[in-house]
């Protein structure tokens, strides 16, 4: 992987939505960074609007498209867009040979194939939550349960009232780096919220909550309980641009890195 603060390119798909529009925002106080395309859809009141008019006078002096400029040369494309529209994505970065980071939810079972396979010839990123800090935390999460093997593990999560899928997919990323630490399957231990007379607790059980209400951003603790002393590990996001700070990472570092399946956890690095 490049180190950081190397000199990229990024063409930006779904520049349109809210993490595009993140990204446009947080590009330019990243050094070495620059946006060579902001792509939206075709059709989008967008088109040929200069993107400083939407995200500010510090953005990138260009303007909206639904196609890119054959001229434009990149290093790695960042897709924030929508599950229709992330085969066109992939189809581009592995057409420019270029790394593909992305965060675009709700893909099918033969949209993740294709990014397994695509491996093989370009690097690739898909996260649920590119927060610098959520990687790191999901590397303690991991170390706490293969440690405490035999305690108690819950995990919790709070987002704004509008989110519509819980657990959300950072507690399930969570969830997993737990049952990986466990050596063990997270469909096979998992549990979502409780009611009625559930009995005692079985060992072994990985308990997800979902709490929605106000505008939280998001909140995510892991808690190890023994009969006698309990280790919470919290992180909360108060501002939506720390995503996009993390996604631009990603895509810094992913750049002219070998082709293979990347994961957060590659770009936090080692910090031992």
């Amino acid at each position: 992987m490049t180190t950081p603060n190397t000199p990229v390119t990024l063409i930006l798909h779904g520049a349109a939505g809210r993490m595009g529009q993140a990204l446009l925002r947080a590009a330019p106080a990243l050094r070495g960074v620059s946006i060579g395309a902001a792509l939206v859809r075709a059709g989008s009141d967008l088109v040929d609007t200069p993107v400083r008019r939407i995200a500010g006078p510090d953005a990138a002096d260009l303007d909206f498209q639904a196609a890119l400029d054959p001229d434009v040369r990149a290093d790695a494309l960042i897709d924030f867009s929508s599950a229709h529209a992330f085969d066109a994505a992939l189809a581009l970065a592995l057409d420019r040979r270029i790394a593909f980071v992305s965060g675009t939810t709700g893909l099918t079972d033969a949209q993740h194939a294709a990014l397994a396979h695509a491996a093989h010839a370009i690097p690739v990123l898909w996260a649920s939550n590119f927060s610098l800090g959520i990687a790191l935390m999901t590397r303690f999460a991991r170390m706490a349960a293969r440690a405490l093997g035999d305690w108690d593990c819950e995990i919790i999560e709070m987002h704004h009232r509008r989110k519509a899928d819980a657990p959300s997919g950072t507690a399930i990323t969570l969830g997993k780096a737990v049952a990986q630490g466990r050596s063990c399957a997270l469909d096979a231990q998992a549990v979502h919220g409780r009611q009625g007379l559930v009995g005692a607790r079985p060992p072994g059980q990985i308990g997800f909550h979902a709490v929605r209400g106000g505008d939280v951003v998001g909140e995510h603790t892991v808690m190890f309980a023994s009969e006698d002393e309990r280790i919470e590990l919290t992180h909360r996001a108060s501002d939506r641009d720390v995503f996009a700070r993390g996604a631009l990472v990603a895509a810094q570092r992913l750049a002219h890195a070998p082709p293979k399946s990347y994961a957060m956890d590659d770009v936090l690095g080692d910090c031992d």
